[in-house]
């Protein structure tokens, strides 16, 4: 699919033809009198197509020619990691770009993100089109609500450059508090059909890898003039909620002028609720006051039958050469929640406002889940032993979307009392759900038991927020227009479609940068070593194994990889035969009954990593 509205890029370069080649990521190698590239990556397939990687002639994704310049800024060396065009049937390739070494981390997640597409930068058009509009906004920021009086305060990742949302907070009395949620106001600095809305729309998403980002804006806007950074004057766009007990009881929405007091990041927040750090005013107060407000929301959603699911997100450190030198896959904690719960609260707000008023935007949708497949997550629960709620029969969509939500927190509750077997029993739970995806037509959020819900908290990172803005501020009369509804049924596909592509880069950008950890933690000679795992899949080839280290308590292993079935020896030598169930939760051996579950503990050495395609191969320990 391309982007709406658009036969070329946002960029204003027109895309290779359908079937031409595109640039090749590989490394050179001397032949002689020629200089040949390898291609680094294997073949993929790119959202259901294979993405065709063939040089002149049609010599396929093999190696090919190159031309290489001796001197100038693409100037390359036999070993090089680099971009290369493809090649014409009378012209050998040449080299567009070097990109670094294959044996460096850093240098090969920039080959991936150049591999699968992404453009690396904004041409002279963009980047003045946003340098413009920052200093517009700036010296012009129109009629706004004043509340940079208001103690305000951003929580985010310590390595966090953009901050698109902030809090205030007040109590009222009598268990009331009024919470104010800022989120940058990126509709004032993009306007539609701009250089720069032409290519946020045809990049749709920002795409964050470790140690690097492909931002949807440019960096005069995503980290600078749009950014809600502490003690500058930003221009945004606040829902103001009061908030009774647990309950949302009024929303309103303002353009206003805001300044952050302090950024604060998940960890600092966390020591702060544990008591090991104190807060300071005048921000003190109100963290306190959101909190409250964040737990007795989160305490109804939960109640109402929202899922319940754990996830654990990898944090990457890098050295000044590019090495990934540390890994921790972090759990989410309450700080994370806070914010998760009082951005739910703003998105709801957002949602109903527009669905009452009629106004077009895109709605996050995450459909009911069928029911057969809630059948069978019961039926996966019961082999692991979790316990579940009965299921009526016949079971209505309704009753399945309520019944999912009590397992996740069966689930939740199982986890937290065996000690192990999140990762494994979450990605059961998640695997029964629909895909989310943006639409113009409202179908509600099972995920979130919610019956409205829009993206409105991300603008700077997401386009369906940036088409939300546009929508809310034409409905509140802010002079800015709503996206007409004859365009969103293909942007909502559109930006969709690349919020998936993006998942897959983030993820595979993931696993390349654990495999270089993990070669770095083992070191020369280290592959007898042991470490602690736990089953998070399997299949009828082997089990897939989270392992390594916990630094610290609560946090995911760091390191990822797959133990096959045929390294599993029955006790004494000889092979054992293993099959797996039918509810695909459990692998047995037919010699031994030796069973491999989701969520077991189990310890493996490493056998082989192959840190290009982000690979490990295990053994069993012992």
């Amino acid at each position: 699919m391309s982007p709406p509205r658009a036969q070329r890029g946002g960029d204003g370069r027109q895309r290779p033809p359908r079937g031409a080649a595109p640039p090749l990521v590989a490394v050179l190698e001397r032949r002689g009198r020629f200089m040949i590239a390898e291609p680094l990556f294997p073949s993929r397939a790119d959202s259901g197509r294979e993405r065709p990687r063939t040089g002149g002639g049609g010599r396929g994704r093999g190696q090919i020619t190159v031309r290489v310049d001796r001197s100038g800024p693409n100037s390359a060396r036999a070993g090089d990691l680099v971009l290369v065009s493809a090649a014409a049937r009378s012209q050998p390739a040449r080299v567009l770009r070097v990109i670094g070494r294959p044996h460096v981390a850093r240098d090969v997640i920039e080959a991936l993100m150049l591999d699968r597409g992404l453009r690396r930068r904004f041409t002279d058009a963009v980047e003045r089109d946003a340098r413009a509009a920052a200093e517009r906004v700036r010296a012009e920021p129109g009629a706004r609500r004043d509340l940079r009086e208001l103690p305000t305060f951003t929580i985010d990742p310590a390595s966090a450059r953009d901050f698109d949302d902030a809090i205030s907070a007040e109590a009222l009395g009598d268990g009331r508090a009024r919470i104010w949620v800022h989120i940058a106001d990126v509709a004032a600095h993009v306007t539609d059909g701009s250089h720069v809305d032409r290519e946020a729309r045809s990049r749709a998403t920002s795409v964050y890898v470790p140690g690097a980002v492909e931002p949807m804006l440019p960096h005069a806007l995503s980290s600078e003039a749009c950014s809600l950074q502490p003690g500058v004057d930003r221009a945004a766009v606040t829902v103001e909620l009061e908030v009774d007990g647990e309950r949302v009881r009024r929303s309103a929405f303002h353009r206003s002028l805001v300044r952050s007091d302090v950024r604060l990041d998940y960890e600092q927040v966390d020591r702060i609720f544990a008591g090991a750090e104190s807060a300071r005013e005048p921000w003190a107060g109100p963290l306190r006051i959101a909190r409250e407000v964040a737990s007795a929301l989160g305490e109804r959603r939960e109640r109402s039958g929202a899922l319940a699911i754990e996830s654990a997100e990898p944090e990457f450190q890098f050295d000044e050469r590019g090495d990934v030198v540390a890994v921790n896959a972090r759990s989410q904690t309450e700080s994370h929640r806070l914010i998760e719960h009082l951005m739910i609260a703003a998105n709801e707000a957002v949602a109903e406002l527009l669905q009452r008023r009629g106004v077009p935007c895109l709605y996050r949708v995450h459909e009911r889940p069928e029911p057969d497949r809630v059948r069978r997550l019961a039926d996966q629960l019961a082999t692991l032993e979790v316990p579940t709620p009965p299921l009526p029969e016949p079971m209505s969509s309704t009753q399945a979307a309520d019944l999912l939500g009590a397992m996740s927190v069966a689930v939740e509750r199982h986890v937290a009392r065996a000690g192990h077997g999140g990762l494994a029993l979450g990605g059961l739970v998640l695997r029964s759900l629909k895909q989310a995806y943006y639409s113009p037509v409202n179908l509600g959020h099972a995920g979130l038991h919610s019956s409205a819900y829009c993206h409105f908290t991300s603008p700077i990172r997401r386009y369906p927020d940036l088409v939300c803005h546009r929508a809310l501020l034409e409905a509140l009369g802010e002079g800015e227009r709503a996206h007409p509804s004859s365009e969103l049924s293909e942007l909502g596909a559109w930006t969709s479609e690349r919020e998936r592509d993006s998942m897959l880069l983030e993820r595979d950008g993931d696993d390349v940068a654990r495999c270089f950890a993990l070669e770095r933690a083992l070191g020369a000679g280290g592959l007898d070593r042991e470490f602690r795992g736990e089953v998070t899949g399997v299949i009828s080839a082997g089990a897939f194994i989270a392992f390594g280290t916990q630094p610290e308590v609560g946090n995911a292993p760091p390191y990822e990889g797959m133990l096959p079935v045929r390294r599993l020896g029955a006790p004494g030598g000889g092979r054992d035969w293993f099959e797996l169930n039918d509810e695909g939760t459990i692998l047995r051996g037919e010699r031994t009954g030796t069973t491999i579950r989701l969520g077991d503990p189990l310890a493996v050495r490493v056998g082989r990593i192959d840190a290009v395609r982000g690979r490990v191969d295990l053994l069993p320990a012992g």
